[in-house]
């Protein structure tokens, strides 16, 4: 066993050990950030969760939620007001001061780490922690030695299971708690591939609206350990005719089969409905999608493509289902 002074001396070097703990923990979670693609470091994320709770606040309000320092959080501010993720505003409450609030590329990023990766961490946390019991310096100890065996950060990346069984897949129907995570998880691939277009905004915007209050449908598939993961719906265009569209999948679903669980489940729901016309609507570029519509019975249709084609700007394929 190699040496170790703030183990052997423990009751006199706590904040040393909690601080090399700290350390540890903020070392994985700039890594998970920087694989997840959220573009932000660790010591910004508390600010923004809790602008996201709370609603906007004051760099005082914020201090006092954080339990830190007014420069610490105006420093923490500025840098994400810089990339875009916060807006600053007079507060209502006192014209002296200004109040933080979400932009919409903040309430984008914050939707997508609370139904994607927020349930990993909060697993993985409470895996790591699981029976840990005695006197507080052996608990930092066992938490050491679990962190030795395996880094926390491969951890989250894993899941809850670890063991390389694909975890369990449950379709959710929409909740209005749901609308930022169908919104965050369509945008994510649409602007990585295309760009978002006027249309995209509208449905996005508003899903009760646009599609359910319409006779649509909207669908979530949930994945153990992973949260919130795919969605679809099935938009209503005229009467009888249906537009399977929003169908989204995040990146780090992918190999669960995440995307034909949840499209299998929305046909099965299709079936039920007084529909005459179901068609979609995708890009040459969604070679793999493509691949799954025609899996499950969609057909390439020149009619189809001439009727709703013009909708999207990025649209030159169109589908009909012939099951």
């Amino acid at each position: 066993m190699s040496a170790d002074i703030l183990h052997d001396l423990g009751p006199l070097f706590l904040g040393s050990r909690l601080k090399r703990l700290s350390d540890r923990f903020q070392g994985d979670a700039t890594k998970i950030l920087r694989e997840e693609g959220l573009g932000i470091q660790p010591a910004q994320f508390p600010l923004l969760a809790a602008v996201d709770r709370y609603g906007p606040m004051t760099v005082n309000d914020a201090a006092l939620a954080l339990g830190v320092s007014q420069p610490a959080v105006t420093r923490t501010a500025a840098s994400l007001v810089e990339a875009g993720l916060l807006t600053e505003t007079r507060s209502d409450r006192d014209l002296r001061q200004k109040a933080l609030s979400l932009s919409a590329a903040g309430q984008a990023l914050m939707a997508r780490a609370k139904a994607t990766l927020w349930p990993r961490v909060h697993a993985a946390v409470t895996d790591l922690c699981d029976g840990l019991t005695g006197p507080l310096l052996d608990q930092l100890a066992g938490l050491e030695r679990r962190l030795d065996d395996r880094a926390f950060a491969a951890r989250v990346q894993a899941g809850p299971r670890g063991s390389g069984e694909r975890p369990a897949l449950t379709i959710r129907d929409y909740a209005d708690d749901l609308a930022e995570a169908f919104y965050a998880i369509n945008a994510e691939w649409i602007a990585a591939m295309f760009a978002l277009e006027e249309n995209d905004r509208r449905i996005l915007s508003d899903p009760r609206g646009e599609i359910l209050d319409r006779g649509g449908l909207i669908l979530f598939v949930e994945a153990e350990g992973l949260g919130v993961v795919g969605t679809c719906a099935l938009m209503t265009t005229s009467p009888g005719c249906f537009e399977l569209t929003k169908m989204a999948v995040s990146e780090r679903a992918r190999g669960l089969k995440a995307g034909e669980h949840l499209l299998r489940a929305v046909l099965a729901r299709a079936g039920t409905m007084d529909i005459e016309t179901l068609y979609l609507l995708t890009n040459t570029a969604c070679a793999a999608a493509i691949h799954l519509y025609e899996k499950v019975g969609f057909r390439h249709d020149a009619e189809i493509m001439d009727r709703f084609g013009r909708r999207y700007a990025r649209c030159n394929v169109a589908m009909r289902y012939e099951p």
